[in-house]
This record gives structure tokens, sequence and C-alpha cells, in this order.
């Protein structure tokens, strides 16, 4: 037998595994246009140009489906827009300009694939609390669908193509500076836990905070004050309370609940965040598109106070901490941990390990200053890195006067706090050093755990982005606003901008992404819809910010409620929780406060109800629920179990 024959049958079988996708791309890219490979079914989508050299007149396109013409149209490629295709199954694409001609092909699914992926994953982890299987499963799925059902070259194409462009994509670099920060941020805390600043920071702080409801208030406010991003107030929030609510016997779940609602509901409300300059910029190019003629930021502002869902997340989050009242699986949570003196459940696999890596064999002295400066250093440095960045952008474009809002936001938020991080970790480093706390191996090594403990989370993060990425592969979010679009009553638009951008937002776990796709849909709609219904001017201006609010606050909801959304699993990471503990636990308060802001707030404003009127009612409505509806801690403590 020659040398390599036995091993020909793999090679074949690889061959032919690979071999439609590789001839379909060789095809695709002769010809002068191009379409999505996959495409909803009655679901519009557009040809474009791939080559501009290629003269954009006398092109003629016809698309069959067995043997039978969907569709054909000739002239200028401008006009190949809003194509549908009737049914799923490959169409046969054929294209002509002149005397050239190109063949191609689309597949087309059906729309209830497109939400598949997600839903998988979503339900699985609940089910099975193995976050990470349950997220592959959901990449798995949708890289099945996009591989023509090929079950084999879809499990490859989780790894070679979505995890690697997760880190390597279009929003690679955004994710890499997030991942590395996460890590960096790490390793800082598990310098100045062995150094001993946690330790003194516990000492401090249960000086004040000695019951339940003093700790679960001094983690809500300091949510509150750490406003100006979400990713750095869940990290150092959930890892600084994280010793001081163990030992007040406060859940996990609570403290993640906790942290999660203080995090984005705070960055997207604020003036001076990392999530303005996005937010406004979205606006701002809503705005071009539409030729509307007004200052995104001055609408961003005066959207805030439409913005229900974060302020009453934030309200809500208050009267659970200072009433230490609960209910639901929170309630039985809290019950746990206070009778129990058990912060997590029998079942519970935390996402961080730090405590028992570093926090438990820490000697040195408990100086609360060796954790407090390293934790300014990063939030007064991450503040500072969005002025400069701000300032360097305004000044390479040309701008010689600008004051501190236009600075923020044109500024770098990734690579602000890529700076405040790298400079916290020096700065931890050598105060141990100074000190004399602890030798260089073992200030390295205890940073070496401090990112060890971030690695579960970090391969987490990475399908969760990946799973956002198949989520845009099959038009996830097309497909959502496409069934709801029918509903343009303008009075109504505010409350179904609010629902589609949570379903958009819960479907693929990203807010952020939500917000870059519904903004310039629904500010365009928004205004054609209130012209169209000849709104008076007082009206049509309460429901413009009103859905622009929507927009932001339904995004924010979505993602809260959603397992595979980032800054979830930050939360849980950061808190030490379970991560399905913290999603089963938070979900239930997170629905309440929507039905609130839906019913009291985007429903009434689209009918001239004034927003402070809404806010206020919403507000009673919240503490009448918590009131009536949860019990206090004395209800479970009463039998001598202690509740301190």
């Amino acid at each position: 037998m020659p040398p390599g024959t036995g091993s020909a049958p793999l090679y074949l079988l690889v061959f032919l595994i690979f071999l439609p996708s590789a001839t379909a791309t060789a095809q695709e890219a002769t010809s002068p246009l191009e379409a999505p490979k996959i495409v909803v079914t009655d679901i519009p989508f557009n040809f474009e140009l791939s080559r501009p050299s290629v003269s954009p007149t006398g092109f003629s396109i016809q698309i069959s489906h067995d043997g039978h013409s969907v569709y054909s149209k000739s002239g200028l490629t401008s006009a190949l827009t809003d194509v549908r295709l009737p049914a799923a199954g490959t169409y046969d694409v054929v294209v002509i300009d002149g005397v050239s001609r190109w063949e191609f092909t689309i597949r087309a699914i059906p729309g209830w694939f497109t939400v598949l992926p997600p839903i998988i994953a979503i339900v699985m982890a609940l089910i099975f609390r193995q976050v990470i299987l349950a997220l592959f499963a959901g990449v798995w799925l949708g890289a099945f669908i996009v591989n023509d059902y090929n079950p084999v070259r879809g499990f490859f194409y989780v790894i070679d193509y979505y995890a690697v462009d997760s880190l390597a994509g279009d929003s690679g670099a955004d994710h890499v500076a997030i991942s590395i920060f996460t890590l960096m941020l790490g390793g800082m805390v598990g310098v100045f836990s062995r150094i001993g600043g946690t330790g003194g920071i516990v000492d401090q702080i249960s000086r004040i905070a000695t019951t339940a409801r003093r700790g679960q208030l001094a983690t809500w406010l300091m949510g509150v004050c750490i406003f100006f991003d979400d990713y750095t107030n869940t990290l150092i929030v959930g890892n600084t309370m994280r010793p001081i609510t163990d030992r007040l016997k406060i859940s996990r779940e609570k403290l993640a609940y906790i942290v999660d609602s203080t995090a984005a509901p705070v960055a997207v409300i604020a003036i001076i965040t990392s999530w303005v300059g996005f937010e406004i910029s979205l606006i701002k190019d809503a705005f071009d598109a539409a030729g509307i003629d007004r200052n995104p930021f001055t609408t961003f502002v005066a959207s805030i106070q439409y913005s229900f869902y974060p302020i009453l997340t934030l309200v809500f989050g208050l009267l659970i901490a200072s009433s230490t009242r609960d209910f639901g699986p929170m309630l039985r949570a809290e019950k746990r941990a206070r009778t129990k003196r058990q912060v997590l459940s029998e079942k519970a696999m935390p996402l961080s390990s730090l405590d028992a890596d570093v926090l438990l064999t820490s000697d040195a002295p408990r100086r609360w200053y060796n954790a407090v400066i390293p934790i300014a250093v990063v939030v007064l440095g991450a503040f500072i890195g969005l002025v400069v960045t701000g300032r360097n952008s305004l000044v390479e474009s040309g701008v010689e006067t600008f004051s501190l809002m236009d600075t923020i936001r044109e500024s770098n938020s990734f690579d602000a706090l890529l700076w405040s991080s790298l400079v916290g970790c020096v700065v931890a480093i050598g105060l141990g050093l100074v000190q004399r706390l602890a030798s260089l191996a073992d200030i390295m090594t205890a940073w070496g755990a401090g990112v060890k403990s971030m690695v579960p989370a970090f391969v987490i993060l990475i399908l969760a982005w990946s799973i956002g990425t198949v989520c845009t592969d099959l038009h996830t979010a097309d497909y959502l606003v496409t069934q709801v679009s029918g509903l343009l009553n303008p009075r109504l638009l505010p409350m179904i901008i609010f629902l589609i951008a949570a379903a958009v937002s819960f479907s693929t776990g990203t807010s952020w992404g939500t917000m870059t796709i519904l903004t310039p849909i629904a500010i365009p709609l928004v205004v054609k819809v209130s012209a169209l219904h000849g709104l008076a001017d007082g009206s049509a201006e309460a429901v413009l910010l009103s859905g622009i609010a929507a927009i932001m606050a339904g995004s924010v909801f979505g993602d809260h409620c959603s397992p595979i959304s980032d800054t979830t699993i930050m939360s849980s990471m950061a808190s030490g929780s379970d991560h399905i503990d913290h999603v089963r636990t938070q979900l239930p308060y997170a629905l309440v406060v929507a039905a609130v802001a839906i019913v009291l707030g985007y429903l009434p404003v689209g009918f001239n109800v004034p927003s402070i009127v809404a806010l206020i009612a919403s507000g009673g409505a919240l503490f009448a629920i918590v009131r009536f509806l949860g019990k206090t801690e004395s209800s479970y403590t009463e039998n001598g179990a202690p509740s301190d």
C-alpha cells in the first residue's frame, strides 16, 4: 500500500465536508453584486455593488427557485433594494451586465430559525445550569444553520470562525479591550487583597455596615457613585463589597442584583459616562439620515426624563436595599443566607474563586488605603482617560474650542479603561513592595491568581459575543423588528419601541448592539408616523423624546434579563455568584420594574401625560409592591437566627 493511502478516506471526507462552502465562495467572488449568503423569508434585503469599477447601469438580475422565477429586475443597482424571497430554500441568482454573466446562490431560511440559537442557549442555561455548554450549543446551532445544516462543519465553525471573530472581527478590538481590562482589574484585586487592602476595607466599612440593611445600602450607594462606566462599576463594586456582604450573610444573588441594577442603569442616563458619546453619535447619525436639524446632545439630555426603566430600576434597588424586603426567588436566597449562613446555594458554581485563591491566604496588615488607592486610581484614571482621548480626537480633527462634554462625547472609553487598569495594577504592586508587605514573587502570584479567577467568565464572554455574531448572521434583529412593525399608532410607539428593544437585547445579549440596530430605524419612524397622524408639536416632541429613551431603556432591560449578556455575566463574576442563580433571582425584579415602566410610563406619555407625573406614579407603585408583596428580614429571622 503506498504511503498515506490508508488516510485517503479521511482526506476525502474533509474535502467533501468543506467543498460546498469553498465553491460557493469562489462563485460569489466573481460577481459584481453582493447579497447576504443567508436571508430570511419575507424579510427585505439589498444587493450591493462590490466592484465600483463596474458600471452600475445595464444590469439585469433574475432569481429563481426550483426552475421558477421569483424575482427579476433590470436597471440601476441602486434599485435592487427591498428584495424579498417568498419561501425557505436555495435560490439561483443570475446577473447579466452586457456580455458578462454571473451565477451564484442565496439561501433563505424560515423566520423562526433566526431566534432558535439564542432561545436554545437561554433555555439550556436555565435548565442545566451549565452556561458554557448552553452558549456553545446555541452557537453550534447557529453555525449549523449558517453552514447549510452540516453538523460537522458547523461544529468546527464555532471555534475557527465565531470564537476567533469575537476577538478578531469588526468588534474584535473592543472585545479584546474589555477582556484585557477585566483580566487586569482581576489581577489588581488579587494584589491588593494579598497585601491586606481588602481586609482593611472590610474592617472600615463593617464599622458602618453592621447590618444587612446597611450593607445593601452601602453597595447600592457605591454602585451609584461609580457612574461613568458600567464595566468599571460592576468589577469594582462586586469585588470590593463581596467580603463585606459575605460577613453580613447577604446572599451572593442579592449582591449580584444590586451590582447589576446600578451599573448599566446609571451609566445609560448619567451625563458624563463612557456611554454618552456612543448614544449621542447614534442619535446624530439618525438625525442626519432623516434630515432632522436638531442638536443630538440636547435631545439626549431632554430624553433622560423619559428613561423610566433605568430610573425606576435605581429606585427599586434602593427600596429593596433600604427595606430588606424581598419576594420570589430572591426571598428564598436571602432566607437561606441569613438563617443557614449560606451565601451560595448548595448547587452553585460561582464564576469567580478569588476569595479562595487569595483572600484566605493573606497575612499582611489590614490597611484600607492599600485597596482604596488603586481603586481611586482606576476610577480617576478612567475619567482622565476619557478627557484625554476626547481632547486628542478633537484636536486631530481641527477643532480648537471645545467643552468638557465635547471631549467626553469624542472620547475612546476602551483606551481609557485599559490605561487606568494598567496604572491601577502598577500602583497596587508598588504599594505592596514599598511597604514590604509581600515579596515580589508573592505579589505576582497574587496578580496571576486574580487574573485566573476571571478566566471562566472570559470564556463565557467569548461565547456570548459569538452568539451575538450568530444573531447578526441570521438577521435575528431584523426578523423581530419586522414582526411588530405594523403596530404604528404614534401614541403606542414609545411602548412598542421599548418592547422591541427588550426583545432584541434579550435575544442577542447586547445593549449597545441593540441601540445600534434600532436607533437609525426608530427615530425616522417616530418622526414620519407622528407627521402622518398630524400630532401637535408638543405631543410629537414627547413621543420623539420618549421613543429615544425607550431604545436605551429597552436595551438595558433586555440585557438585564438575558443570561447571555456580557454585563450580566460580569455581574455574576464580580460578585462570585452562580450565574444562573443571579439570572433566576434578578428576573422577577426586572420584570416588575419593566411592567411598571410600561403601564405607568411609556404608555401614558404617548397620551400627553407629563413625564414627572409618570415617574411619581411609577415610584409610588414600586413602593407599594415592595411594601405589600415583599417580606421583611424579621419574618424569617424571628426564631432566633442571627440577622447581622
